[in-house]
């Protein structure tokens, strides 16, 4: 896993988990906007890293991999952890671990393990797969009718070009087989203060089930609702309406501590 970092001279640590079928330069938009203040953490997912020929893991070593960067380099104390559809995938692990000290979190569209039959969960893993793999075949525009996403510039269309056709057919089978199946442990404690849930105005259908798992295992999580917005919108397309909720989450999660 490459971890791109910005703004290390800062002592607020913010890690940003990208989405799937995209690259770490997903945040390129917000980095300008946020490395002046904050110590960016952005790691490059396996499988979606350009300077690392790998496959996708699982959420759950994928999480564990970062909990194991973020301490050995004495960075354990994270103002907020942020991560959007897969990423909030591995957010929701993260929290679930306990191992860092996680002041507040935000979970984007996040993916949450399908509480249903083996089976049914393999037939919703293959269906995500063919969706995703007919992009990487038949153009990118698929997508936007796959998932519910913002308008695709013909510029996003190649970008999401490039990406299908350097991941490989293992990583995007991996990817939602792990995001829809991953491992939660059986006894959940969090030191966690302060969570919230982003859905995305186009895909609060799509979310029902993840926001009912959220308010199962983080009872105490804050739901928003982001208007104008498709599933993974804000970063690329909202820089700015993105660094406004970080930084209402990070303030609220202090006055949520009393400092």
């Amino acid at each position: 896993m490459t971890i791109h970092e910005f703004g290390k001279e800062n002592d607020k640590v913010i890690v940003l988990v990208h989405p799937s079928v995209v690259m770490w330069d997903y945040f390129e938009y917000v980095i300008p906007l946020m490395e002046k203040k904050y110590h960016l953490i952005i790691p490059a997912i396996p499988g979606y890293d350009p300077d690392n020929k790998s496959n996708f893991t699982s959420v759950e070593d994928i999480a564990a991999e970062l909990e194991d960067w973020l301490i050995k380099h004495g960075l354990s104390d994270v103002t907020c952890l942020y991560g959007c559809s897969m990423g909030g995938s591995v957010v929701v692990r993260m929290l679930a671990d306990n191992r860092l000290n996680i002041r507040s979190a935000v979970i984007d569209g996040g993916i949450t393990p399908y509480q249903l039959p083996w089976i049914i969960t393999r037939l919703i893993a293959i269906k995500d797969f063919l969706l995703i793999y007919t992009g990487k075949i038949g153009g990118a525009r698929l997508l936007e009718k796959a998932f519910s996403t913002d308008e695709l510039s013909e510029e996003d269309a190649q970008y999401a070009a490039k990406v299908l056709k350097m991941i490989s057919a293992r990583t995007i089978w991996r990817t939602f087989e792990s995001c829809n199946n991953y491992s939660m442990p059986k006894y959940i404690h969090i030191d966690c203060k302060y969570i919230e849930y982003w859905v995305a105005e186009k895909e609060v259908k799509d979310r029902k089930w993840d926001v009912e798992y959220i308010k199962k295992i983080f009872p105490h999580t804050v739901f928003r609702k982001i208007k104008d917005t498709g599933h993974g919108g804000l970063a690329p397309f909202k820089p700015e309406k993105f660094v406004r909720g970080i930084n209402s989450v990070i303030w609220k999660s202090m006055i949520s501590q009393g400092r």
